[in-house]
């Protein structure tokens, strides 16, 4: 359900349907499109990630930077630099063209805001 005040739009996350990401390269990830053109945001798209114990992003790069911010779980961020733990309250900036993948190796969800330029 979304509530309009004003211009602002407010929504809760659990009214955002998750969706399977299938994509080859990518095991037990769910996406849910927070904000977004949709909503009638121009710039930015708000997404959020669960990552199931034993999932994984894919290992994959973009022309644009982008924000990660975790909420919940543990697991590591992996780049050509190598891996660094992450846990709630972690954030990221994965810069343009800088490959990356995000593993949960913990026992419980990890969950993570992901913030990209609407291009």
């Amino acid at each position: 359900m979304s509530l309009r005040s004003s211009e602002m739009i407010i929504k809760k996350v659990e009214s955002v349907p998750k969706e399977p990401v299938d994509d080859a390269g990518v095991k037990g990830v769910k996406k849910q499109v927070l904000l977004g053109p949709a909503d009638g945001a121009p710039n930015f798209i708000m997404r959020q990630f669960t990552v199931e114990p034993g999932g994984y992003t894919f290992y994959h790069r973009h022309d644009y930077e982008h924000e990660i911010y975790v909420i919940a779980g543990s697991g590591i961020a992996r780049s050509a630099h190598g891996e660094t733990p992450i846990s709630p309250q972690t954030i990221i900036l994965i810069n343009a063209g800088e490959v990356h993948q995000i593993v949960n190796h913990g026992t419980e969800e990890l969950v993570f805001l992901c913030l990209i330029p609407n291009v």
